[in-house]
């Protein structure tokens, strides 16, 4: 079994050339969100071939992230649809209320923009939060979809309050939103 223990930061044309051709046969990972935390893990390629990562403890695997063995070998990561609970509202202010009653409870929370003055929220299921956000007028569905949540203000994975975090502050970035000064959420 190949081990994996380093992030490739920057690929090389012939690099971006091989996991164009690994995409086609296989050689990649899906992996969920809870997965893309650990730092060591195994793991099933598509195409059916035991791998094993092992990492520095530098943060969470993040979609398209690449890894690389110490012989030079290479794969790409791809984040899982996994089932979730999606929130949206009638406006932007009940939706914004919700995100501070999931944020004020420490739930990794992805933010995503649907269109123009359309957005929502994704979290890991959790029934008493989603029965929460239907009390406070929200609509709740569960739905399939890759978990990328925010990684929080300063980026580099949370910060501690003194008390056991069961839902930790998770070291991820979603580019789903983008630059927040272009948000219309907040209007």
């Amino acid at each position: 079994m190949k081990i994996y223990n380093q992030r490739v930061q920057l690929l090389t044309h012939q690099q971006q050339a091989d996991l164009v051709n690994q995409q086609a046969n296989g050689q990649f990972l899906q992996l969920d969100f809870d997965t893309r935390q650990r730092s060591r893990f195994r793991a099933t390629l598509q195409n059916g071939e035991a791998v094993g990562i092992d990492l520095p403890r530098t943060g969470t695997l993040k979609d398209g992230d690449v890894v690389q063995n110490e012989s030079g070998d290479i794969i790409q990561i791809f984040a899982k649809p996994q089932t979730l609970t999606k929130v949206t509202a009638d406006n932007p202010f009940e939706l914004m209320r919700g995100a501070y009653h999931l944020g004020n409870r420490h739930v990794p929370l992805m933010l995503v923009e649907q269109g123009q003055a359309q957005h929502a929220l994704y979290f890991e299921p959790d029934y008493v939060l989603a029965d929460m956000l239907v009390k406070l007028g929200l609509t709740v569905s569960e739905v399939a979809h890759a978990f990328e949540p925010e990684t929080g203000a300063y980026g580099h994975g949370g910060h501690s309050h003194g008390h056991d975090n069961r839902l930790s502050h998770a070291d991820t970035q979603s580019t789903i939103v983008g630059d927040l000064t272009k948000a219309t959420f907040f209007l």
